[in-house]
């Protein structure tokens, strides 16, 4: 078991003030998440897909009422058995943990929306826009790096994702080409770069990689690839920022600075997990109240990963 850095356990038990809250949280780091997986509409229903994967042998849970492509498998299969499927090779179902659908349920792209993924590989939210979409509308998903697009690509054939274009370039720069060309969007997505403090359950080599430097790089990063960003948006267009870290200076310090700088407003958010509310406060530095609309995802209120979100729009009067 590899244990987290003191100054990350001294951090985090600020975020999570109570004592037994805290001792949750610590607990359950060092456990392997559940095995999660979104069915993909676009080419199966999850009626059917429930009823093919039972036939293996698999059982097959679905949490959530609404949201019944969302699926837990609560046995254990053997190493590989996920990716290596019939059903995974035909794109029925994308391995992906729940939290990291949310950001999706709390954008809900529709049918024939112009959508921007600024950060989009490996495609797990640019396949659960496109199913959302049902392949109507565009979404033009970007990433910088030739490897992550051709992961990007690879994911969008084996789903069936016929509504979207592929950019390579970096965010900044390409943000500033479609603003020369007047393009603006109904939906953007801004799943960041971040220090993946979320994610330790499933990496837990994290833990090794963590410095509060790192951190402050990401922050300023963030902070130019949301900038860049707000002038694409269309005037009653929506925002959803999202990290799958629990970092303040990745999440709601970077709200507050969009909140400062821009003519943007909150939204509050519903899922369906347990959330809770973003932070006003950190190290010293006090947010704008309308922070409080982020959401904060924690593993030991809803058994997933770690993650953040939050969801904005133009103020009225723009």
């Amino acid at each position: 078991m590899i244990n987290p850095k003191p100054l990350f356990i001294e951090r985090m038990k600020k975020l999570i003030p109570d004592e037994n809250d805290f001792s949750k949280f610590n607990e359950i780091i060092h456990k392997e998440p559940a095995s999660s997986i979104r069915c993909n509409t676009l080419k199966i229903s999850p009626e059917k897909l429930k009823e093919r994967l039972e036939e293996k042998g698999w059982k097959i849970k679905q949490p959530f009422p609404n949201n019944k492509e969302i699926m837990i498998i609560e046995n254990s299969l053997l190493p590989g058995s996920l990716g290596k499927s019939i059903e995974h090779l035909l794109g029925y179902f994308y391995v992906q943990e729940i939290s990291s659908m949310l950001p999706i349920l709390a954008l809900k792209p529709k049918e024939n929306e112009l959508v921007l993924d600024l950060c989009a590989s490996p495609g797990s939210k640019t396949t659960q826009m496109s199913a959302t979409m049902e392949n109507k509308g565009t979404i033009i998903a970007n990433d910088v790096a030739i490897g992550r697009i051709r992961i990007l690509n690879a994911n969008l054939e084996r789903c069936g994702c016929s509504n979207v274009i592929i950019t390579r370039h970096d965010a900044v720069q390409l943000c500033e080409r479609l603003k020369k060309i007047g393009m603006k969007f109904d939906k953007i997505l801004l799943d960041v770069p971040c220090s993946g403090e979320g994610n330790t359950r499933s990496n837990p080599k994290t833990f090794i990689m963590w410095n509060e430097r790192m951190i402050e790089k990401l922050s300023r990063l963030q902070k130019m690839i949301i900038a860049s960003a707000i002038d694409l948006l269309k005037d009653n267009g929506e925002i959803v920022y999202s990290t799958c870290t629990y970092a303040p200076e990745e999440n709601e310090e970077n709200i507050d600075f969009l909140l400062r700088n821009f003519n943007l407003k909150t939204e509050k958010i519903e899922l369906p997990v347990k959330i809770r509310h973003g932070i006003v406060e950190w190290q010293g530095k006090k947010f704008d109240k309308q922070v409080e609309n982020s959401a904060r995802i924690y593993p030991q209120d809803n058994d997933t990963e770690g993650f953040f979100l939050a969801k904005m729009k133009f103020k009225e009067e723009r």
